[in-house]
């Protein structure tokens, strides 16, 4: 505490200001907010000024190490274009949703097409490396990520299918400046099932490597981390739930969570899961096909947790619900229990909903990654920097899909809840071994 020289500062007693250092001048503090306004890169710091120690700014690096949630914008690195030259082809295939259906098999086909050319000027051309698959994948042939009438929604067919993916830039057109050919890139836009595919130059995500890491970083990783900061308002010192939390996503936020300093429960269903999730750290693992997940919180969490990212929906939403503790916040990043019924997605209606948050001060925080575009390309550097530090794992299922038509395998084998980690398809994997070699 630092008492600012005032005429009303001045009837205080005078031991009390000699105690916490004597008097600031007003002239002082002045200086310190001019010092923060000239200096733009100090946006969203914090200055200290005392008598003792004049001015300091928080966080310090020391205290930004502490806390790698919270560390500023990170600095990018340009990596050297050391990739193979692609060849343009005539015809590419791809994955098109032709009907709509929350069975994707069903619901797409591959079609080979012919590459439209010339390129518009503020189009690139990319190679994919690697796609990830998602839970949403078949909420995405279902046409539930669109606007408008189901009608309206038809009249979209066919439209390309896939969320994310690691590339190579292979052409761009004329007015593009901020991308080579030859680039390492990441986008996240439709269409990534494909052997190519073209988008608006502005999507694309410098990154330093096509690796299929990467590509767990995208959807899963930037989900996690921004849902974390921004819905999840996580510091430290606090209990944070994450269930599914041997998947794609939940591997990062229980990492994320432990990083910056907090106590990590997470669910998960099987002994290979559970042990997963105690390799990362994972304070407290609940296999659920052993106990029962509503008995372990609340004899182990009488209070309740602070933080919960959930993902499953259903009952899991219920359970989480009920183990929220004062004040807890609860982010909804998915319901993968409800994508796949007989009639695809079913809303639930949660009856009580919201006299249980207004009874204890709690919030219920969806999160849907596309609404935070503006925040991915630091947080992918983030991530990207804890990864290749050492700080944070990335795991890849361990089982192969190679090829554009094996997209399909891919998107049931994730939904057979079988998977331990990033899924992740292989579209070219004579290109992903050369890859490997560089």
């Amino acid at each position: 505490m630092q008492f600012v020289q005032t005429n009303m500062a001045e009837q205080i007693n005078q031991k009390i200001v000699h105690a916490t250092g004597g008097f600031l001048k007003m002239e002082e503090v002045v200086n310190g907010a001019f010092e923060l306004i000239k200096d733009e890169s100090k946006a969203g710091a914090c200055l200290w000024i005392t008598k003792r120690r004049g001015m300091e700014y928080w966080p310090s690096a020391e205290e930004q190490r502490k806390y790698l949630l919270n560390y500023t914008k990170s600095k990018r690195t340009v990596t050297k274009n050391v990739f193979p030259s692609i060849q343009t082809p005539e015809f590419y295939e791809k994955i098109v949703v032709h009907t709509l259906s929350h069975n994707f098999r069903n619901a797409t086909r591959i079609d080979r097409v012919r590459l439209r050319l010339p390129i518009e000027p503020q189009s690139a051309l990319v190679k994919i490396i690697y796609a990830g698959v998602n839970a949403s994948d078949v909420n995405f042939s279902s046409g539930r990520y669109f606007s408008g009438s189901a009608k309206e929604t038809a009249a979209r067919l066919p439209f390309d299918a896939g969320f994310e993916a690691v590339g190579i830039v292979a052409s761009v057109g004329d007015a593009v400046s901020h991308v080579k050919v030859g680039s390492p890139v990441a986008l996240m836009t439709f269409g990534s099932y494909a052997e190519f595919t073209m988008v608006p130059a502005k999507h694309l995500l410098p990154v330093p490597r096509p690796d299929p890491e990467v590509v767990a970083m995208l959807t899963s990783g930037l989900t996690a981390s921004i849902s974390l900061e921004k819905a999840g308002q996580m510091t430290s010192g606090q209990v944070v739930l994450v269930t599914a939390a041997a998947g794609g996503t939940g591997q990062f936020a229980v990492q994320l969570a432990k990083l910056a300093g907090n106590k990590v429960v997470a669910t998960c269903g099987g002994e290979s899961k559970a042990a997963f999730l105690a390799s990362l750290g994972v304070d407290r693992v609940i296999n659920y096909q052993h106990e029962k997940i509503k008995d372990v919180l609340k004899k182990e969490f009488p209070k309740g947790v602070d933080i919960i990212y959930e993902s499953v929906g259903g009952d899991m939403f219920d359970l989480c619900l009920n183990a929220l503790a004062v004040h807890g916040r609860l982010i909804v990043i998915g319901m993968i229990s409800q994508y796949q019924g007989e009639e695809g997605w079913k809303p639930k209606n949660y009856t009580g909903l919201c006299e249980k948050i207004l009874a204890k001060s709690q919030t219920v925080a969806g999160f849907f990654l596309v609404q935070h575009a503006h925040m991915w390309q630091d947080h992918l550097d983030k991530l990207f920097e804890l990864y290749a530090s050492g700080k944070l794992k990335v795991s890849l299922d361990p089982k192969k899909f190679l090829g554009v038509a094996s997209a399909v395998d891919a998107v049931e084998y994730l939904h057979s809840g079988k998977s331990v980690g990033k899924v992740v398809v292989c579209i070219d994997p004579a290109y992903s071994q050369t890859l490997a070699k560089l």
